[in-house]
């Protein structure tokens, strides 16, 4: 369960992450209400997952793929910047985050 539980919580950071982008800097309204409530799921979530799961991995988790999820999310919805050099750091947080589960 507390595997569910962590991608719930990278699944609400990456709601909140995204309407945060949305909100302007907090000036609209829907957009700075659901980044807050995002936020609150997201760490509720995550720290039901910190009961069992050991926290350097559930952080090392919960952050690459917030990382990766809303990096793909802002190059597809946001027209950012894609270049080699973006892609291949992405894949060495994932890489490092491999290696810490492999490591426990």
């Amino acid at each position: 369960m507390s595997w569910l539980y962590l991608i719930l919580a990278i699944i609400f950071e990456t709601i909140a992450t995204t309407l945060l982008k949305m909100s302007n800097g907090f000036s609209a309204l829907l957009p700075s209400i659901g980044t807050i409530f995002g936020y609150i799921c997201c760490f509720a979530f995550l720290s039901y997952a910190l009961k069992t799961i050991d926290m350097g991995i559930a952080y090392a988790i919960w952050c690459a793929f917030g990382i990766i999820l809303v990096s793909i999310i802002g190059m597809i919805f946001f027209q950012e910047s894609v270049s080699f050099i973006k892609i291949a750091s992405i894949l060495l947080i994932v890489l490092g985050t491999v290696g810490l589960k492999l490591a426990n």
